[in-house]
């Protein structure tokens, strides 16, 4: 196989950040398969990549684990970055040439891409997206930042197959001016401040998720959030055709998707009627209206790729939600169990604590800071019948939110363990415990999914 011209057998590959997630298991596992010589290199030990390490058991790799050495760098043939490593890392800086498992896989493969990204939603919206498609390509696939590698499945697919890639800010940094990803579809879910612990304020941040369309043209769709002023920013810059969607009807002129009276519907401009033609129904298995918008934006992308509108509306009527993202995980004597570890923002938490009108919620929150504003929580903490907190950067300023509206809580406690156990001794029938944290998982966690996979297996433990 050839990547970019020449032949991956016999080069010398580094993978530099194996993680936890997929992206750099797959991009070894990849390369190894082709004949490179593969060496594995991240800053963290065994202990912590055990699971992964033993995915790769047997292959020939070469591992440096626990640091980095500049002669696995300057000696490389390619070096493939993961995405949370810094850009502007010294180590990058004697490489010959750096890549990524996206810019690997974007390289050779020629099929239809949609691509999702932005702050929240991106993971449930492309995961609707790729659910609705099953229903008429039962090859398409999935990958990306939703933490399967899309080098994974790359020799699955033919060409006719879509690919949906759901794309956080730093792979798609990674992307710009490479001229690799030009999708069909180009989709973009809210924009709110996240990772300014890395980016500093917003501009660059979202810079990052411009690229998305940096390379569509008039053939290609971008799909923006008409409620976000951003979604208004990327209508006006992208040379693709802007289409907009809205949680209220679309002011005149204006094609796109709409909720009204709790549906769906497309613009009759777009479906080419005389009335708005309906593709998400009332009813649906997910909870809250922020998941309803998702719904909606991922109809839309299914409508303008070409599905029926009759498919569209009965695989998101079916579409049962995803792990992390207010995912019902058990019930005990009543009480519901909600497991939302991917609420790493304050807009996440609050959009949670909404999603269960009529039934009293108790919170599970707190954890790691990225330097984010918890004011925006302030409407919303007053909705939560109780407030359980766990440790963390971010807790202090969420304890100092909560004592200046004069609202109890409970802890912090140093483990969630413990915050559950709390939560469940006062709980009540009919009344929802929800796990969501607002904050990174950093500290006490893994990571977000770690963090998700830990409260069910508490949770589990107490059916």
């Amino acid at each position: 196989m050839k990547l970019h011209g020449t032949d991956i057998a016999g080069l010398k590959i580094t993978v530099m950040g194996l993680g936890l997630n997929g992206g750099g298991l797959e991009s070894a596992r990849f390369f190894v398969r082709h004949g490179a010589r593969v060496t594995v290199t991240d800053l963290r030990g065994e202990d912590i990549l055990a699971s992964s390490l033993k995915e790769l058991e047997g292959l020939p790799i070469r591992y440096v684990l626990g640091r980095h050495e500049e002669e696995d760098f300057g000696n490389a043939d390619i070096v493939i970055k993961n995405p949370a490593v810094r850009p502007d890392s010294p180590y990058l800086a004697k490489a010959r040439r750096v890549e990524t498992d996206m810019s690997v896989f974007l390289s050779l493969y020629t099929g239809p891409v949609l691509a999702v990204t932005g702050s929240k939603g991106k993971s449930t919206t492309s995961s609707a997206l790729h659910y609705g498609l099953q229903g008429v390509f039962p090859g398409s696939r999935l990958g990306g930042n939703i933490t399967t590698s899309p080098l994974s499945f790359l020799g699955d697919l033919s060409p006719e197959d879509p690919v949906v890639l759901e794309l956080s800010s730093w792979q798609l940094g990674d992307l710009r001016g490479r001229g690799l990803l030009k999708p069909r579809v180009a989709l973009l879910t809210s924009i709110l401040p996240d990772h300014l612990d890395r980016y500093g304020c917003m501009e660059p941040y979202v810079a990052d998720k411009k690229v998305i369309y940096e390379n569509q043209d008039s053939y290609d769709y971008t799909l923006c959030f008409y409620d976000d002023p951003w979604g208004r920013v990327f209508a006006e810059e992208t040379r693709g055709t802007p289409v907009m969607f809205s949680r209220s009807p679309l002011p005149r002129g204006l094609s796109g998707a709409w909720l009204e009276d709790g549906r769906g519907f497309v613009h009759p401009r777009l479906a080419l009627e005389t009335r708005p033609v309906l593709i998400l129904p009332r009813d649906v298995r997910v909870a809250g209206e922020h998941q309803k918008i998702n719904l909606l934006a991922a109809g839309l992308a299914l409508y303008l790729f070409g599905l029926p509108p009759q498919i569209i509306r009965t695989r998101l009527k079916e579409f049962p939600g995803i792990e992390h993202r207010l995912e019902l995980c058990g019930e005990r004597e009543g009480v519901r169990f909600y497991n939302d570890s991917a609420a790493t923002i304050p807009e996440a938490l609050s959009a949670a604590v909404t999603s269960f009108p009529g039934r009293p919620v108790n919170l599970i929150t707190g954890g790691t800071d990225k330097k984010l504003d918890f004011s925006v929580f302030e409407e919303a903490a007053r909705i939560p019948r109780r407030i359980y907190l766990l440790e963390g950067t971010a807790t202090l300023k969420l304890q100092a939110l909560l004592e200046k509206l004069r609202i109890p809580y409970n802890g912090p406690y140093p483990s969630l363990e413990q915050a559950l156990a709390a939560a469940v001794e006062t709980a009540k029938s009919g009344e929802v415990i929800v796990f969501s944290p607002g904050c990174t998982s950093f500290g006490m966690f893994l990571n977000e999914f770690d963090r998700g996979r830990r409260f069910k297996a508490l949770v589990s433990r107490l059916m």
